[in-house]
């Protein structure tokens, strides 16, 4: 019986590395990316692998199972357990070396994929197995699970890849793990070398044949003529036999070029029929998607279902010769279509739909959840075809729905299915299911697992597959191994069943009571949790021309992960059903959690499955305020527009910059108001936007004839461009009337609630969006658009007016009719010509508009002026009123390191500094000493100087209300 009086103490007297039972550690780890759920004791980072065996001592000490972590991508259920997890992605991810001659690496089991390809490339080399997860999964995670990826037809799996392994047994035993018995311990080498001598013929008769069998123990790996491979065998046992310290890997040559080759099929099962058929020209993936899980991407060719197969060549043109002859092959095969794409933009635009797949196939067309479980089954390639017939039959036979891909060229098949794991009737139709399925593919051949291991979600069908006896056997090695059974228990081997430990059994029966209206789930804000099916995109540590999750590529810890911030919220919701944090709204665990979000809404768009945290933050923060005094800055920053309009109508502008300068009172000001020290108060505008437009008079907008309402728009004035930056909006009526459009502005001051929205007062934001909604009315029912300058409250308008008021029509009219500034342009005066800017750009996009808005038009109109080049990704981490919290500085200024100034900093002469966003000007200004400029000023520096330009050779008409007025 376990004994766990004095565990955390004992662990942290033994252990260098970090040692946490706190309720979030445990949270945090309750679940991987499958549909299981267990709880762990504590949480253990050892430093290395004198750590990993100080705790393995004190477990075994007090009969506590220990399950190996990496980034908890696994989809079986096997990075979960109850005992004390070890997560080797904190310390234990170093990349020992890399011997380009021998074309090894030597690592730390915590190693993220992508960063030993990246130092391997460095050679020429890679490693050759790529899990659609390839920016975060580990290297001790793919060798637990034997992970393959797309290119395994070129380089085969991890195990094909494995030359010798550092493990530690449950015992405390040191083993060196590679072919023959030598580096094993002397009992470890006699027991196994009997069980084979014992089990000849079982082994050589009892393991089907097909490059993708993961499922079970790969015990014929042991045979003799398979020269006594025991690191081969102990790829893919699931932590159930040893914990990894360090793993040498082969590396392969990269080919010097790529193409892609896009065939289109006119359905599933025939791009499965055909798929085999490739093999001979020696492509290097070949991947296969039907049009239910695709939808509308532009460029590929005629089909319902394509097979992405790329080939490599010495140089871009042998690559493309290869692919073309390919494609001449696939015809005369049977596709309907094909392309050829050679450009690497557009490959990674296309594999990113492929790698995406894992998050998008978990919503059905209509909205409703699917779930993995049937996650990677394989079958021989040659039988694929009739494999999917009968699969999509039975998943009819069933009632369930589901949307195939993966890897067609190995027989190996992905999906998601539309199980019901909520109710009883569900779950006992996820057991059902999931038995014939087994049956299916035994008779075809196959294995129960692929890819990703059997888990908890296959191994107790694995008597279907291997047979009782070999099942045995399986038991036998992990007896073997290890004989306290303290290595991930109940996985494997005596597996737990498979509708056990569901991780959605804790959560609520019943919608919880919330203030957004979230559209995309029902309402539900339990099910918008569930979204996080744990892929952990979010955990990429390179933002790239993404921007999620800006906060966690800073601190490297889950928590500050959107996936980890889910899992917080989804332990909060568990509550008394079992939950790991037990206090509600009240939680200091997801608040503190939550308190590093900055709310960039980068997990709207570049999560697979759309979790929106900054919703989810703004829920939480007003619930867990209501109340209770707030922190100071929700005061100050929450409140700006009230704070802002009352030093305008009081017109004490001047006197308040002239006290901002001041130190002694702008400490004092910056204490009071819960402001970062380190940060200077922008200073207001002398003469707001709207004061100027009064000003400017009615007849300044007028050129000619009175325009059509077809040419008139609704210039909108944030609360930014308002007090701030009132040259951005006289710039943007300046290039509007010069496009010919008529400009109206609110008569009444409006405000999009974004302040309110993001330090969760939601109450108060929903009253200012109703009167923002009356003083706006007019002009909906005119139908007129809306120009937003400032892309944060443009968003705000898009998406959290909507549902914070989802029962309110004029929201969703408003949210409509909402465009951004180059979206206008394009939209209503397409036949204008922009005056020429012809120099580089730098700056980067708003995360709000990458996010929410889109920034296709944007990118358009800087091509048609002439700003060669692109804006970085990423967010530049003042993030509204982020950045200005006290707590937040060094994590926004290293938000900003990231892309955002190293790219100002290395522009070139005369570059173009865009940044259409507030809070981004702010911040180059502040950080980088560089003053960016909103598009809209760009356009109308060069508008006037056409002008001058213009009346300068008698050719051009006065105009008035210019930029500068």
């Amino acid at each position: 019986m376990a004994d766990h009086d004095g565990l955390p103490a004992a662990l942290r007297a033994s252990v260098r590395g970090d040692v946490d039972f706190g309720a979030a550690a445990r949270a945090l780890t309750t679940m991987d990316a499958s549909n299981y759920r267990r709880v762990p004791l504590g949480v253990v980072a050892p430093k290395d692998a004198a750590d990993v065996a100080a705790a393995l001592a004190v477990c075994r000490e007090r009969g506590v199972p220990v399950v190996a972590r990496g980034a908890g991508t696994s989809i079986a259920g096997q990075a979960t357990g109850v005992g004390v997890v070890l997560d080797f992605t904190r310390h234990m991810n170093a990349i020992v070396r890399i011997d380009p001659d021998a074309r090894t690496a030597v690592v730390q089991p915590g190693v993220v994929l992508d960063e030993l390809r990246t130092a391997a490339g460095a050679h020429g080399l890679t490693f050759g197995p790529d899990p659609s997860t390839h920016a975060r999964c580990t290297l001790g995670g793919m060798i637990g699970n034997n992970a393959c990826g797309a290119h395994s037809v070129a380089w085969g799996t991890t195990a094909d890849n494995v030359r010798a392994l550092d493990v530690l047994t449950y015992a405390g035993e040191r083993a060196r793990l590679g072919q023959g018995w030598d580096g094993l311990p002397p009992r470890l080498a006699d027991g196994l070398r009997a069980l084979v001598d014992g089990e000849l013929a079982r082994l050589r008769t009892g393991f089907p044949e097909l490059p993708r069998r993961i499922s079970g123990y790969a015990l014929d790996a042991l045979l003799p003529e398979r020269r006594t491979d025991v690191a081969r065998a102990f790829t893919g046992s699931e932590g159930t036999l040893g914990v990894l310290t360090e793993a040498t890997l082969r590396l392969v040559e990269t080919p010097g070029a790529r193409a892609l080759a896009v065939l289109g099929y006119a359905d599933e099962s025939g791009a499965a029929d055909a798929a085999h058929l490739l093999l001979p020209h020696g492509p290097l993936t070949v991947e296969g998607m039907a049009a239910d899980l695709v939808g509308d991407v532009p460029g590929l060719p005629k089909g319902g279902a394509w097979l992405f197969v790329e080939v490599g060549g010495a140089t871009p043109a042998e690559a493309a010769a290869r692919a073309a002859e390919l494609c001449r092959a696939a015809v005369a095969d049977g596709a309907a279509g094909h392309t050829v794409v050679t450009d690497p933009r557009g490959q990674r635009a296309l594999w990113r739909v492929r790698e995406d797949a894992a998050g998008t196939a978990t919503r059905m067309p209509d909205g409703s959840e699917a779930w993995p479980g049937w996650e990677d089954c394989a079958v021989p390639p040659a039988r694929l075809g009739g494999y999917l017939r009968e699969f999509r039959a039975l998943l009819a036979h069933h009632g369930l729905r589901g949307a195939p891909y993966g890897h067609f060229g190995d027989g190996c098949v992905h999906v998601r299915i539309d199980f019901d794991l909520l109710g009883e009737a569900g779950v006992r139709r996820f057991r059902e299911f999931s038995v014939d399925l087994a049956d299916l593919v035994v008779a075809h051949g196959g294995s129960l697992s692929g890819e990703h291991g059997d888990g908890q979600a296959r191994a107790e069908l694995l008597p279907r597959m291997y047979g009782p006896e070999l099942v045995a056997l399986f038991e036998r090695v992990k007896d073997l191994w290890d004989p306290a059974g303290g290595l991930n228990p109940g996985i494997l081997a005596r597996p737990h069943r498979l509708d056990e430990n569901l991780r959605f059994a804790v959560l609520p029966r019943r919608p919880v009571p919330v203030e957004f209206g979230y559209p995309h789930d029902g309402g539900d804000f339990t099910a918008a949790v569930r979204r996080c099916v744990g892929v952990a995109k979010c955990r990429d540590t390179s933002a790239g021309t993404g921007v999620m999750c800006p906060s966690y590529r800073v601190t490297r810890e889950e928590r500050h992960s959107t996936r980890g911030r889910a899992r917080l919220l989804h332990e909060m919701l568990a509550g008394e059903r079992g939950g790991v944090v037990t206090d509600g709204w009240r939680s200091e665990e997801v608040r503190e959690a939550l308190d590093l979000c900055l709310s960039c809404k980068g997990c709207r768009s570049d999560c697979p499955v759309g979790v929106d945290m900054a919703t989810h933050k703004a829920e939480f923060l007003h619930h867990h305020y209501a109340g209770r005094l707030r922190p100071a800055g929700h005061y100050a920053m929450g409140w700006l527009p009230v704070w802002l309009r009352t030093v305008t109508a009081a017109r004490i502008a001047p006197v308040v910059n002239a006290a901002a300068r001041v130190g002694p009172l702008a400490a004092l000001a910056k204490r009071a108001g819960g402001i970062a020290a380190e940060r200077a108060l922008p200073e207001l505008a002398p003469e707001t936007f709207t004061r100027w437009w009064r000003a400017r008079g009615p007849l300044a907008a007028a050129h000619g004839p009175e325009p059509v309402r077809e040419r008139t728009v609704v210039l909108w004035p944030d609360t930014f461009t308002e007090h701030f930056s009132p040259a951005v909006g006289r710039s943007a009526v300046a290039v509007l009337e010069a496009a010919g459009l008529r400009v109206v502005v609110p008569p009444k001051a409006v405000c999009c609630g974004l302040t309110w929205v993001s330090t969760g007062q939601l109450g108060r934001a929903r009253a200012v969006m109703r009167r923002t909604l009356d003083v706006m009315a007019p002009a909906l029912a005119a139908g007129l658009p809306v120009v937003g300058l400032e892309p944060s409250c443009t968003a705000a308008l898009r998406t959290d007016l909507p549902e914070l008021l989802p029962d309110d029509p004029r929201a969703a009219r408003l949210a409509s009719a909402v465009k951004t500034f180059a979206q206008v342009i394009e939209e209503r005066a397409p036949d204008w010509e922009p005056p020429r800017l012809d120099r580089p750009v730098v700056g980067q996009t708003h995360c709000h508009q990458h996010a929410v808005l889109g920034d296709a038009a944007e990118r358009r109109l800087r091509e048609r002026v002439g700003l060669t080049g692109g804006l970085s990704g990423g967010c530049c981490g003042l993030a509204g009123n982020f950045g200005f919290e006290r707590g937040h500085y060094d994590v926004s200024v290293a938000c900003a390191e990231e892309q955002l100034l190293p790219s100002v900093r290395e522009a070139p002469e005369g570059a173009e500094v865009l940044a259409d966003g507030f809070s981004c000007r702010t911040q180059l200004e502040q950080l980088a000493g560089r003053r960016g400029r909103h598009l809209a000023e760009a356009l109308a520096e060069a508008l006037g100087a056409r002008t001058l330009g213009a009346r300068a050779q008698g050719d051009g008409p006065r105009r008035e209300g210019g930029p500068g007025r």
